[in-house]
């Protein structure tokens, strides 16, 4: 039984850990979209290598980066994808987009039609 939960354990540790590296590799790629695809990745291939990671895909369109890091080896191997790009007006999960993502109560009052004279 021991030896299960301590299995379980490693698992989920390294899937945080590529986790973690795809997070801030895809941070870092979209930072530096400026350098162009290959320098972009470069520094995401180094900041996913320096969290115990590994960059396995790498792919920048504009100043979005998509990203995918993998950690572990074997049968307890975990690969997680993350993007990263500028949040703004209208981007997904803030005020004022389709989606939402404000306090509650926030949305746009609907305007009331006013009748009589």
């Amino acid at each position: 039984m021991f030896g299960v939960v301590l299995a379980l354990g490693q698992a989920v540790v390294i899937r945080h850990r590529a986790a973690g590296g795809a997070d801030l590799a895809a941070l870092a790629a979209a930072d530096h979209w400026t350098e162009g695809s290959a320098g972009a990745c470069a520094r995401a291939e180094r900041i996913a290598e320096e969290t115990g990671a590994r960059l396995v895909r790498c792919v920048v369109v504009g100043d979005v980066s998509d990203v995918t890091a993998a950690a572990g080896r074997g049968p307890f191997t975990a690969e997680v994808r993350a993007r990263a790009g500028p949040g703004g007006p209208g981007a997904a999960g803030t005020p004022g987009s389709p989606e939402g993502g404000g306090p509650p109560g926030s949305e746009e009052p609907q305007k009331r039609r006013r009748e009589g004279p």
